[in-house]
């Protein structure tokens, strides 16, 4: 659990700047299928930086956002600060410190398969109230819809530390477990980014498997980064696309 923690500490800026937001079209997902209203108190696990909460708390939703690390937890009370209906927790998803039965929604955003899901599942039961709603929510990149995503993905397979074994898609038989299978539902959204090759160096510094300045991969992959961005770029930019998966359900008792 505790390298998980941290796994993301040198990253934080990087990751508050490169890595995509949310569509809104899942507020509306969430307010039709599982009830959401303003009154809603929504349990943000694995909060990070408030990425997904600044959706929710941008459009009126209060949100409690439960983080472990500090430098994420830090970086989203100062991003969100502006925001009354935002109140920051240290905690875990398998330790939250909130009140039973106290949490309409739980959500979590690109953070599920860092859980421990049998601590986090037992956790989830005890805070929701009856009848309360889980979202576990990705921006899951398309790896080869085209050729720039093509070499984008060859590029991370190279130079990643562990790139294989953290990807996010590997949690989807977990995600079944804990919904009990026939609880769940999949909804799911088109999502973009638009980078220059600034900020799509930025982006892949945002990832925890990506070498840092002083490995001696690091310089290779920017080397690389560069050839690859000159190859796709189009007026000077390059996309990437994304499903947003939501797949929410309510958990038996």
């Amino acid at each position: 659990m505790s390298q998980s923690v941290e796994r993301f500490s040198s990253r934080v800026e990087n990751y508050v700047k490169y890595r995509p937001g949310y569509p809104s079209e899942i507020l509306n997902l969430l307010k039709t299928e599982c009830g959401l209203t303003v009154e809603s108190t929504t349990a943000d696990l694995g909060s990070g930086t408030g990425k997904l909460a600044e959706l929710f708390l941008k459009h009126g939703y209060s949100v409690i956002g439960v983080e472990p690390n500090a430098g994420m937890r830090a970086a989203a009370e100062r991003i969100l600060s502006a925001y009354s209906n935002f109140q920051s927790v240290n905690g875990t998803a398998e330790t939250t410190t909130l009140p039973n039965s106290s949490i309409d929604l739980i959500t979590a955003g690109q953070a599920f398969h860092w859980f421990d899901q049998r601590l986090t599942r037992i956790e989830a039961t005890r805070i929701l109230k009856p009848g309360g709603w889980v979202a576990l929510i990705w921006n899951d990149r398309k790896l080869a819809t085209t050729p720039f995503l093509r070499d984008y993905e060859a590029l991370l397979l190279k130079h990643g530390s562990d790139y294989q074994e953290v990807r996010h898609d590997r949690a989807e038989g977990e995600i079944a477990k804990f919904f009990d299978r026939d609880q769940i539902t999949l909804k799911i959204f088109p999502n973009e980014q638009v980078f220059d090759l600034d900020g799509l160096r930025g982006r892949v510094l945002s990832s925890s498997y990506t070498p840092e300045p002083a490995h001696p991969s690091f310089q290779p992959m920017m080397d690389e980064l560069e050839v690859l961005f000159e190859k796709h770029q189009n007026n000077g930019s390059v996309v990437l696309d994304y499903d947003t998966k939501v797949y929410y359900g309510r958990l038996s008792r």
